[in-house]
């Protein structure tokens, strides 16, 4: 199974940033299929690539150490193939979602804290 994580945090209130989450995620092509106030299940729309490539993400909001100005955000990003290749599918859109991360206009990333 490949799995990626990475911890960001960013300058913008906790209860601004899931709102913003979702739209980055479905910009990235992702379905998202549960949220909660600090937490979101998005997933890969079927037909594009085998059935045990379909991506996964996972974004956990710790609201627990956000400030009015910053949040901490971490995200896993899952799939069933084996990663017997450095650069295997979960790899690179492990990649794809962190430079969207990395790159939104809706924040400015202070700290990558992993990955």
């Amino acid at each position: 199974m490949g799995r990626y994580t990475c911890s960001f945090l960013v300058s913008v209130p906790s209860d601004h940033l899931q709102p913003l989450l979702v739209e980055l995620l479905q910009d990235c092509q992702l379905d998202v299929q549960y949220q909660t106030g600090d937490y979101i299940i998005a997933r890969e729309f079927p037909g594009n690539v085998p059935f045990s490539k379909l991506v996964t993400v996972e974004v956990l909001i710790d609201k627990s150490k956000s400030t009015e100005t910053e949040t901490r955000m971490s995200i896993v990003i899952k799939n069933e193939e084996l990663p017997l290749q450095v650069d295997n599918y979960c790899r690179q859109m492990f990649e794809f979602i962190k430079q969207a991360i990395e790159s939104s206009r809706h924040w400015h990333l202070i700290e990558i804290l992993a990955g």
